[in-house]
């Protein structure tokens, strides 16, 4: 019965996102810690579409941006059309810049339950919400300068001057060439590096791991990058996971994301708590999504609750509500 279920969600990614067509040669990229049906039902949604579906499966990387094997990889540049259906993701990874540079279009679905293909952020009517989602980047690509606060503590300042060109709108609507979704709907722009400066108090969650966090997370933000966590056991958990990586890069602050999903709610799932409307995260490490040039051993989110941002001096988002 839960295929049932599944293949309906299967159905709006191949019609509704990302309009596969007849002939089409489609890729579909999953791992061992995902269900295998919702590779399944992907391809059985792209077969009735006449389009000619391949499912990969890999060893689960152990966090978001890194490479995928080489010959997923080479596969990725082939493909005119890309599901990203893995338990850590690639949309961060040069291997996906490239394909979408090469002309491939597709969506990312990390970390996805069996039903999430049918509950939650997915139930969005995701024509009607291109709209906001396309207000929020045109108000995106005029900011200079951005304040963002949370009842949680968070206080930061990131500078945008030049930067509205490199908006990225991710309407989940991704008919044309090189265009990527998010399940989750989110617009997102990357700061100039070295001036984001403030303190982050992520108190929802945080994509290195699964789950709604126990405690705050505090990192403090100086000349772009972090330079301390603390809290409790999982702020520790990300410490450590950071320095392990040894790569100065990780802690680099890359992107500002708005999300504004309204079908979307926080359950410790990036696809779900990364889309909630009227919330935002604050990335860390590489921003090469929105044509910069720093590549990290990882990209991750801070989530946070209730945000207000200020642009340019005028609030653009309170208590989850738009003023645009």
């Amino acid at each position: 019965m839960k295929k049932i279920e599944m293949i309906k969600g299967a159905k709006k990614m191949v019609d509704e996102f990302t309009n596969i067509k007849e002939g089409e040669n489609v890729l579909i990229i999953t791992d061992t810690e995902m269900p295998f049906s919702i590779a399944e039902v992907l391809a059985i949604a792209c077969t009735e579409r006449g389009a000619a579906p391949v499912i990969t499966l890999m060893n689960p990387n152990p966090r978001g941006g890194m490479e995928p094997p080489p010959t997923i990889g080479e596969a990725m540049q082939k493909a005119q059309v890309i599901f990203i259906a893995l338990s850590e993701g690639l949309m961060h990874s040069e291997s996906r810049v490239r394909a979408a540079r090469g002309g491939a279009r597709g969506m990312q679905i990390v970390g996805l339950t069996e039903e999430d293909m049918y509950k939650g952020a997915i139930e969005a009517n995701f024509l009607e919400t291109r709209e906001l989602g396309e207000k929020i980047g045109n108000v995106l690509r005029e900011a200079k300068e951005v304040h963002v606060t949370n009842p949680a503590g968070t206080d930061i300042y990131f500078d945008f001057k030049g930067q509205g060109e490199k908006v990225r709108a991710f309407t989940n609507i991704c008919h044309a060439a090189g265009e990527f979704g998010v399940m989750n709907l989110e617009v997102a722009i990357s700061p100039n590096v070295g001036t984001a400066h403030g303190v982050i108090v992520c108190d929802a969650s945080v994509t290195l791991f699964r789950g709604l966090l126990k405690e705050s997370i505090r990192a403090v933000v100086e000349k772009g990058r972090v330079t301390q966590i603390t809290g409790g056991a999982e702020a520790l958990r990300v410490a450590n996971l950071l320095e392990s990586l040894n790569d100065p890069m990780v802690y680099n602050v890359a992107e500002l994301g708005i999300s504004y999903n309204p079908k979307a709610r926080m359950t410790g799932v990036p696809v779900q708590d990364k889309g909630v409307y009227g919330a935002c995260h604050i990335g860390i490490g590489s921003n090469i999504t929105w044509g910069g040039t720093i590549k990290a051993a990882t990209h991750f989110d801070f989530n946070l609750y209730s945000p207000k941002i200020v642009l340019n001096g005028s609030i653009i988002l309170e208590k989850y509500r738009f003023n645009l």
